[in-house]
């Protein structure tokens, strides 16, 4: 993503997209924009468009560049947005730092199929939300070649579908943008070794960015290895008036994240875990080809078209969902030798997902009027055959294979989406921009069973949504903003295959005709100040509320089953508060959020591990939530606290501090589980603070040492957490053969221990 200072509208040179494309002003032609800092610019929409500075946007956008990303450490994408952006965090249920949930003000990207999904995210325009159940694997993002992230907060219509909470917009480098090369290696702690190499040039119109990366780790838990492998190339030609690229990337990665863990396990030992394996396999192609041509100086059309393959297989070593009847029936039987069941299961999955699309973008400044008119439309096809392998747990808790494979269920899902949008900006005057946007969408879901007809659907989802918004500059330094958005996420094929509480999924495993889902509807407000006072201190105040009507929850019924179901109402709303700053030779960001996230609907539910469950007129296994009771897995306060030291030219010593409140853990939707005799846990994970540090020590012209230090004061902490049942209660965490003597209680994703490494980089030809 390429970040420049906006200080005049030039039409044929500019390469930067529209900046939130249905939220943003456009330009005051009779007024010079303020001044701002380099890294106090726009972030781009999907398709390119004109330049805007950040004072006319009426959001409280936030952008990292790739030099901040570096510098924040980390080792996935989702780590480095935890660390480096405000309302950010993570749930790092699988225990791999690929693999985390990440939450913005209360709405979630994550890997996982079950997740609520509530944002959008694209690379270089085209959405990578797989299409099966809208997750978003971190791992397939070619994280050395990214120039650029932007967060785009709202409903923000033009982003399309899942834009709930909001878009993530990633760009990567070019030739002409990033020119030189680079390589690093890097090692340390977790057996985990890695390195990258990255090259960028241009010859007269033409130029090209080639980028590797790999890493090897043991993991810090037992039985967790995992492989990333990533390839990336961007190839354009510019002109004064046109802009052409081809993007491609390759990723093909092995990840072991084994889960949850019973807190009465992690207390005897940090790095146990429950069952395994967990093992995803994630492979994927992308071929990209976007371009840009300036027709006048007023007149600008814009485009993409994108193929996209993914090829996903899991292997789940998990208990037997089926033990309990089955142990019943044998205790009828008489406990006859040779006739107990099976402990275990293997659970195995092959996603083929393909996605291919277009989107078509023509804007034009005319006076005081800025429009955009575009059309998308995105083609997806998933093929999902899910298997199923009886075994036995052997004393490691990992699991024995004992009978042969059998096939479970087959699915092709296609999902077809077209939409039309336009947007006009309309500056008032020189210091009041506004905004009006629509943009309507039209998705059809149709499933297939190739076992059978079980499974058949076709559905249809239609929604127009709106966007108003302003921006004011009250002064050079200080702009009032605030608007309204709406955004609708569309039911996945594994959601309408998996909706039924009579025959609940053990995803993404067993499916069964299921009731048809509506669509989840977001409406969103946010109004806030922000400015520079004359130390150059940059300062905002943001209020926001969002509204999801019929949202999508999965909900648990015990082991690894649940199902989905729309829910009435959900609130997430809040308060940021931010400051940041340079002192000398210091660098410096504060950042507060307060997330008041909430049911806005009464219902029962299922969860048995509950201490509440059959109470408050709900059946036996099920709980009542009420208006009011808080989300699971969301902190009401985070705070985060940066600093980067200069201390000469050559050493650099920086340091993030996260702080996040106690928040309930999923099955605790009533706030209302104690613990008691029967059930154990408090059904809250208690609030932490982690420190982390990193620094660079140029010790040549073109070579650099470089180091990080994570969770350096040790901290234990867990970022997720269930409500669940044990069977490992016997001698030594042994597989206890009678359920009635099973354990319920809390089980947590605990955060990694401190841990340490080193690396060298070198550096060619100014990259």
């Amino acid at each position: 993503m390429q970040y420049q200072i906006c200080r005049s509208w030039t039409p044929r040179r500019t390469l930067l997209s529209l900046a939130v494309a249905g939220l943003l002003p456009g330009f005051a032609q009779a007024e010079e924009p303020l001044e701002l800092k380099s890294d106090e610019v726009v972030a781009t929409t999907p398709l390119p468009g004109i330049d805007l500075p950040k004072d006319r946007v009426p959001a409280n956008i936030q952008t990292l560049d790739d030099e901040r990303l570096r510098k924040l450490g980390g080792q996935s994408l989702a780590e480095k947005l935890q660390r480096g952006l405000p309302s950010v965090n993570l749930n790092e249920t699988q225990g791999n730092p690929y693999q985390a949930d990440l939450n913005y003000r209360g709405f979630t990207a994550s890997p996982l199929l079950g997740t609520a999904q509530g944002l959008s995210v694209f690379l270089d325009g085209v959405r990578i939300n797989e299409a099966f159940g809208d997750v978003v694997h971190w791992d397939l993002i070619p994280q050395t070649a990214i120039a650029g992230a932007a967060l785009v907060p709202g409903s923000n219509p033009l982003y399309g579908l899942n834009t709930l909470g909001g878009a993530l917009a990633l760009e990567t480098k070019r030739g002409d943008t990033h020119p030189g090369g680079a390589a690093q290696l890097y090692g340390g702690s977790f057996g985990r070794y890695g390195g990258s190499v990255e090259h960028g040039g241009q010859h007269e119109e033409f130029s090209w960015y080639l980028a590797a990366e790999g890493m090897d780790e043991d993991g810090w838990r037992d039985h967790s290895p995992s492989e990333v492998g990533q390839l990336f190339g961007k190839f354009a030609w510019t002109t004064d008036s046109t802009d052409l690229a081809l993007t491609l990337a390759h990723a093909d990665n092995d990840l072991i994240g084994n889960g949850l863990i019973p807190e009465s396990m992690h207390e005897q030992d940090r790095d146990a875990i429950f069952t395994y394996p967990d093992q995803t396999e994630n492979r994927s192609h992308l071929m990209a080809f976007s371009g840009s041509h300036w027709l006048s100086d007023s007149d600008r059309l814009s485009g993409t078209v994108y193929l996209r393959r993914t090829r996903t297989a899991t292997l789940n070593g998990d208990g037997n969902d089926e033990y309990e009847d089955e142990y019943e029936e044998w205790e009828d039987d008489g406990f006859l030798a040779g006739e107990g069941p099976e402990t275990g299961v293997l659970n195995r999955t092959r996603t083929s997902q393909r996605a291919y699309g277009l989107a078509l973008q023509w804007s034009r400044h005319a006076g005081a009027h800025q429009f955009a008119f575009g059309l998308s439309h995105d083609n997806t096809r998933a093929s999902f055959h899910q298997s199923e392998q009886g075994g036995e747990l052997t004393d490691k808790r990992g699991i024995l294979a004992t009978e042969a494979e059998d096939p479970a269920n087959s699915l092709l899902g296609r999902t077809r989406t077209s939409s039309l949008y336009a947007t006009d900006t309309w500056s008032l005057t020189d210091a009041l921009q506004l905004t009006g946007s629509l943009r309507y969408n039209r998705t059809r879901v149709v499933n297939t069973d190739r076992m059978g007809d079980d499974l058949n659907g076709d559905f249809t989802y239609r929604k127009l949504n709106p966007a108003l918004g302003f921006a004011w500059q009250l002064q050079p330094a200080v702009t009032l903003y605030g608007g309204y958005s709406q955004g609708n996420r569309a039911p996945t094929p594994i959601e309408l295959g998996c909706a039924d509480p009579e025959n609940p999924c053990s995803l993404p495993n067993a499916m069964a005709a299921d009731p048809f889902l509506e669509q989840v509807v977001t409406r969103t407000l946010e109004f806030g100040v922000r400015g520079q006072l004359a130390s150059g201190t940059e300062w905002n105040v943001t209020a926001f509320r969002s509204l999801n009507h019929d949202d999508l929850l999965f909900v648990g019924t015990g082991g690894s089953k649940g199902y989905f179901t729309n829910f009435g109402r959900t609130r997430r709303q809040g308060i940021e508060l931010g400051l940041a700053g340079e002192q000398g030779p210091v660098d410096w960001r504060v950042d507060y959020t307060y997330l008041h996230a909430t049911l806005q609907s009464s219902a029962c539910i299922l969860a048995e591990n509950n201490s509440t469950e059959g109470e408050g007129g709900c059946p036996d296994d099920e709980i009542h939530i009420s208006r009011g009771d808080y989300l699971p897995g969301l902190p009401k306060h985070n705070l985060k606290l940066g600093l980067d030291w200069n201390l000469n030219d050559r050493l650099r010593i920086g340091t993030t501090v996260l702080a996040y409140s106690e928040q309930y853990v999923r099955g605790n939707e009533n706030n209302r589980h104690q613990s008691n005799d029967e059930v154990e846990g408090s059904g809250t994970l208690p609030g932490y603070a982690v420190v982390n540090l990193s620094a660079d020590y140029r010790f040549a012209r073109d070579w650099t040492l470089f180091g990080r230090v994570d969770n350096l004061f040790d901290k234990r902490y867990a970022t997720s957490g269930a409500l669940a049942e044990n069977p490992f209660v016997g001698a030594g965490n042994a597989f206890e053969t009678d359920p009635e003597e099973w354990r319920h209680e809390q089980f947590i994703a605990p955060g990694a221990p401190r841990a340490g490494w080193l690396g060298v980089r070198y550096v060619w030809d100014a990259l």
